[in-house]
Parts: structure tokens; sequence; C-alpha cells
């Protein structure tokens, strides 16, 4: 596969080895940056290949929307690691990349030989990623984790929502993908390092540890206070308004940081009761916040969505409509910064999906290859970076070592 040159990362070879949501993620991350992303699956494929791969609604040809959109400038390459064949292809492959990642759980990639402690040996520069629910050490390490697991045990679900009785998951699977972010940006570092030291060394991500650094402040005000926050739905803990408000056709969210947006909403809501004196500042208005958000519920009712969004934009006043995704998907900032993309399948048919957020001055070149039929590089791979001869490759693939 040619790769191309005008993206940062391009010259950086990764080894993909993830499955699922986490792992996957943080390599597409890297892949849309340029690195030449090479996804090495089992003979019969990485299990996101068959998820929604036959809904009628959610696929395309054969390739569910995960699988679409995660391993989207990908090279696969097809292997049996568990064969000492199949293990010495990997190991050669190891010795001419730069990243190996993977999301197993806990001991798998030690078992299959394929961990850092071994990897190390035969590519000195070699930089591995693991992907877990908590992590390569700890007295809780080997439990098993998905997305719900560490958004629950990470506290985030405690907060979220309307009510103490009705703990409630982030919409979107921010356990997964945190982990494949914070795991992309642990490999980011090492690289970097690695230009210093000339040595690769071991990135070991935990998605528990992921969500626990995003409590972020609200952690440090628990330490403060001793006190546990609760869920409070969309308002917030210190300024009013801030909340999403029913409207004719829809929601909004105003956000009244500043007690100079307060003076500005008043000249979009004229409603004289707010005008007193004890409302002009912030502690005033989160004394009586319960009356000022009922009201306001009340009076944006009256119109429309996009009616309110224009009176309070000209006002300069924080605020938003709550976009369904057919709307976040088609607006026109959205679209300007080419955030959505054609995702293309290997026969030429499409569908689009999200594009790569990292915007660069320079190194600037945004494409999208399609996600690869299995195998479908293996051949390539084996005979541009391993110098495998044509007769090699129909012998490993003859005896069932290769697809």
């Amino acid at each position: 596969m040619e790769r191309t040159m005008n993206k940062p990362l391009a010259g950086i070879r990764i080894l993909d080895l993830t499955h699922m949501l986490s792992g996957p993620y943080g390599a597409m991350i890297l892949a849309d940056l340029g690195a030449e992303t090479i996804k090495v699956e089992p003979l019969k494929g990485e299990g996101t290949r068959k998820l929604l791969a036959t809904d009628p609604n959610n696929s395309l040809d054969g390739q569910g929307a995960y699988y679409i959109t995660l391993n989207r400038n990908k090279q696969s390459v097809s292997l049996d690691l568990k064969s000492e064949e199949g293990l010495e292809i990997f190991y050669d492959l190891v010795r001419n990349a730069d990243v190996v990642i993977e999301n197993f759980s806990a001991g798998v990639a030690a078992k299959l030989k394929i961990s850092y402690d071994f990897l190390k040996a035969m590519n000195p520069r070699i930089i591995t990623c693991s992907i877990s629910g908590f992590g390569s050490a700890g007295p809780n390490f080997q439990r098993p984790a998905f997305d719900q697991v560490v958004q629950a045990l990470g506290g985030g679900m405690s907060i979220t929502g309307t009510d103490s009785d009705n703990p409630t998951r982030a919409g979107i699977p921010i356990g997964d993908l945190g982990g494949g972010m914070f795991g992309a940006m642990g490999i980011l570092s090492a690289l970097v390092e690695r230009d210093r030291s000339g040595e690769g060394q071991h990135v070991d991500i935990s998605m528990l540890d992921c969500q626990i650094s995003m409590l972020n402040y609200m952690a440090t005000m628990y330490f403060l206070s001793g006190e546990d926050p609760h869920p409070i739905g969309n308002a917030h803990f210190v300024h009013v308004p801030y909340n999403s408000y029913r409207t004719s056709d829809g929601h909004i969210i105003i956000a009244v940081i500043f007690d100079s947006f307060w003076d500005n909403l008043l000249e979009v809501i004229d409603y004289e009761p707010f005008r007193i004196e004890k409302y002009k500042t912030q502690p005033g208005r989160l004394e009586d916040k319960a009356i000022i958000e009922a009201k306001l519920n009340e009076l944006l009712a009256t119109n429309t969505s996009d009616y309110w969004i224009t009176q309070l934009e000209a006002k300069r006043i924080p605020c938003a409509k709550v976009n369904q995704f057919s709307e976040a998907l088609s607006d026109e900032q959205v679209l300007s910064r080419n955030m959505v993309v054609d995702l293309k399948h290997p026969n030429g048919n499409s569908t689009r999906g999200p594009g790569n957020p990292i915007k660069l001055s320079r190194t600037d070149e945004e494409s999208f290859s399609p996600a690869p039929l299995l195998g479908q590089d293996t051949d390539s791979v084996l005979t541009d970076v391993l110098g495998y001869s044509a007769e090699k490759i129909e012998a490993l693939r003859s005896d069932g070592f290769i697809v």
C-alpha cells in the first residue's frame, strides 16, 4: 500500500493487535495521523469484524459500523499467532516495526510470548502499549472489564443523570474511548523519548486510571470538602442559569457564567421579576435557582429553538441547540472542518463517518483508506516489509499459518 508522506506520523510502523473498541480507536487515531498501521488478525479475523456485519441498517457490504470506522487507514495481515510459524512471522514484523499495540486481557500477551519482555530482546527500540481495564499491576488488575464497568468504578456514573437513584452511563462509551485516547498519547510520548534515549519501552494504560484522571477538578473538590458530589442533570453547581431548557420544538442550553451574561439575557427574556437587585450577582441567582430555571422553561417553551438561538447569539450569550445526530453531523461548522468524511469499502461503495479532529498547519493531509478485508495485505506486507519470497508465502498459506 502506498503511504502518504504529508502526515505527521509518516515513517512510523505500528502493529495493531487490538479488538473491539478501546485499542482499535487508539490505533485509528495514529493511523489517521499517518502511521503505517498493520492490523495483525487471527485467521478468522478479529471479533469486531462480526459486529453489525449482517445488520441491514448498520453495515456496508459485510462490514459493520464498528469495523468500517475503527479500521480505516489500516492494512490487514492474518496469521496464526498460536503456531510457531505464525509467531515467527510476527517476530519478523516486530524487528521492522516501531510500535505494537494490544488490548488483550491481563496476562494474554505474555502467554502468547508477545509482551514487551519478549519483544524488546529482538528489537530494543520497540514500543509496546497495552490497554486494559485495570493495567498490569495492583490487587485487582486481572478483573475483566468493559466500558460500563470502568465508568461505574471510576465514579463518573455517580454524577451523571438527574438523581442518585438512577446512575447513568455517558451516552458515548468514554471508558473505551478514553483508554484509546490515552493509549495514543502514551505511544506518542514514548516515541519522543526514544528519540533521546534510542530505547523503546512499555506503555501501560488502565481504562480505570483514565476515568479517574477525567474526574479532574471534581476529585480535588472531594478531597477538599470530604463530600461526595451528586448528579444534577444538566445544571451547574455554581452558575445560574446553566442548564438545558425546553423550547416549543426541542431543547437548548444556556450557560450564564458571568453576571454580564445575565444582563444580556434580560434583554432577550423580557421578564420584569428577573430584574430585581438580588439576581444581579451569582449568589442571589444560585439561592433562587429552582425558581429561575422553572420560569425559564416556561418562557422558552413559547417559541422554537432556532428563534431563541438567534436572539441569544445576537447578545453573545453562550448557548446551543441540543442537536440530534442528524443535526450535529450536518452542522456547517462541523462540515467546514472536514469532520464528516467518506468511509469506503474495498469494493468501492462508501458511507460516511467522523473525520480526524487533529488539525495541523503543515503536515495537514487528511485521507482515509478503506477498512481492509481479512488478510487483504498479507502478501504485500510479507513481501515488501519482510522480503519473503512468493514461494515461502504460498507454503505458509498452504500449511494454514496465514490467510
